[in-house]
């Protein structure tokens, strides 16, 4: 069993550094279809290897001046509090119960339905969201806001969200402001959500932390092979699968 759960982490590592996608969108569906671990466990498993995966990416793109820290602020205001009262709602209700599971799937499959738009749609917002659409600092601040607080809720309750969805709002919100940036910055915000969310789920005993660090061992070579290969391999080819991937597992998740 381990050696499935370290060769999942490969490969889900390698189709996040091919793609940039995050693994939350890719390792939670995994564990609740194919390994049939408890949603509620597979979300907070996967919140803390988030944290743990990304929180490389804030050093590397750091280093090259990668990340608005401002907008990184502006998410954490809407972002933390949203996943502090998503994780009391969770403390309220039995997360094992068939109802709850039902909710967590149901969600997560939307999140992933979501994501699949946001992965095949990305490049035409990058080439054709240059028109400022909230015109005054104060408008973007409160849509950034907003964002970090629409984030805070689904990732903590699904673990899908702050990749692909969180990029692909920031496109809008900030078109003059380059892609590279952009996904420095949401991998920069990530890390600290991922972590809240991650503790929450803890504090729940929704963490598997032996199946934590069998997963990290595959991952971490898997995303160091897939960034070598994406200079490599065709970005719209893995995309496309990748989005036809999220969009089968999204439909089964809701319609099971």
């Amino acid at each position: 069993m381990d050696i499935g759960f370290i060769f999942s982490g490969f490969i889900v590592g390698l189709l996040v550094g091919l793609t940039g996608v995050g693994g939350g969108s890719l390792m939670t569906p995994i564990l609740v279809l194919f390994f049939h671990i408890k949603p509620a466990l597979a979300v907070g498993t996967d919140l803390l290897y988030a944290s743990v995966t990304k929180s490389v990416g804030i050093f590397a793109h750091g280093k090259l001046g990668n990340i608005d820290w401002k907008i990184v602020k502006r998410l954490m205001v809407g972002s933390i509090p949203a996943s502090i009262l998503t994780t009391y709602y969770l403390r309220q209700i039995d997360v094992a119960s068939t109802g709850a599971v039902d909710i967590i799937k149901f969600y997560l499959g939307i999140a992933l339905l979501l994501t699949s738009i946001a992965v095949i749609f990305r490049p035409y917002l990058i080439e054709k969201s240059k028109v400022t659409l909230l015109k005054t600092d104060s408008a973007i601040a409160i849509a950034t806001i907003l964002l970090g607080l629409i984030l805070g809720g689904l990732v903590t309750l699904t673990s899908v969200g702050a990749g692909a969805l969180g990029v692909t709002a920031l496109l809008l919100i900030y078109p003059k402001i380059g892609i590279t940036k952009i996904v420095g910055t949401d991998i920069a915000h990530a890390v600290p959500l991922t972590l809240v969310a991650g503790i929450g789920h803890a504090s729940l005993g929704t963490v598997d932390y032996s199946l934590l660090g069998v997963l990290l061992i595959g991952s971490i070579p898997g995303i160091y092979i897939g960034s070598h290969l994406s200079s490599k391999v065709s970005e719209q080819s893995v995309r496309y699968v990748l989005a036809l991937i999220l969009i089968y597992v999204g439909q089964k998740l809701i319609f099971h």
